[in-house]
């Protein structure tokens, strides 16, 4: 296998949750221009349609399926149609995610926490273990936590943080419990990037906020962190399982 051989994804298939919107867009397509035909999931079924037609744009096959990650039910359907739909699945991009609200600890409503664990951690592992049942050796999982999970944004974020940091732990015991089965796991942690929750950001906020945290000087581009996934995703990987892959822009330097 030559070298760019190890980057292409012809023939695979792959799965994207959170694919309505932000990098979970950016990662379908990547994936479908690297080879793969994909099956995408979101709770926002207008918005996948969209998402499916920038994948059927490249040449790959797309089929979305509403999915709410925190069903486990819905996690094993959106599984259960990749296989229908192109007979295997080769790569988990578990992206789907919130950040939810900042509440300081002591004020924090319990629904509200267990709301983004529900989301962040509980349904990257219903995913995994939907896809684990039928991934073969040479499969890939990319779990997407968040620096958040390394390091603190000085925010009331505790749910959010403690999510995202047990992903991590999550990927780790994948990793070690699948590795005999020839599934790799590892985790990227985006630093800030554009989604709909940044584009409020006013433009002062964000000079503040690249100034102080960001050593390369500004937010990430999401064609940047989808082809950190397409590598952890294919071959050029091969060797390389539980660990936590930072993309952001040095802010963990900070």
């Amino acid at each position: 296998m030559d070298v760019l051989s190890r980057y292409s994804l012809e023939g695979k298939v792959a799965v994207v949750t959170g694919a309505s919107s932000g990098l979970g867009v950016a990662f379908a397509r990547a994936l479908a221009e690297a080879g793969a035909d994909v099956a995408i999931g979101a709770r926002r079924e207008d918005r996948l349609r969209e998402t499916a037609r920038l994948v059927e744009e490249t040449g790959r096959r797309a089929v979305a399926v509403p999915t709410d990650v925190t069903r486990v039910e819905d996690c094993d359907a959106l599984v259960d149609a990749a296989m229908g739909a192109f007979g295997r699945v080769d790569v988990l991009i578990n992206n789907a995610g919130v950040g939810g609200e900042y509440h300081p600890a002591t004020e924090d409503p319990p629904d509200h926490f267990r709301s983004v664990v529900d989301i962040n951690l509980m349904g990257s592992y219903w995913m995994a273990k939907a896809c684990g049942r039928v991934m073969g050796a040479g499969s890939a999982v990319v779990n997407i936590s968040s620096v958040m999970a390394l390091t603190t944004a000085r925010m009331p974020a505790a749910g959010y943080a403690a999510s995202k940091a047990g992903v991590l732990g999550l990927t780790k015991d994948l990793a070690a419990q699948w590795a005999p089965k020839g599934i790799r796991v590892n985790a990227i942690c985006p630093g800030i990037f554009p989604t709909e929750a940044t584009a409020n950001y006013g433009p002062n906020y964000e000079k503040k906020v690249v100034a102080a945290r960001i050593p390369i000087g500004r937010f990430g581009d999401p064609a940047e962190i989808a082809a950190t996934a397409v590598f952890l995703a294919g071959p050029g990987a091969g060797y390389i399982t539980g660990v936590t892959l930072p993309v952001d822009g040095g802010v963990l330097l900070t």
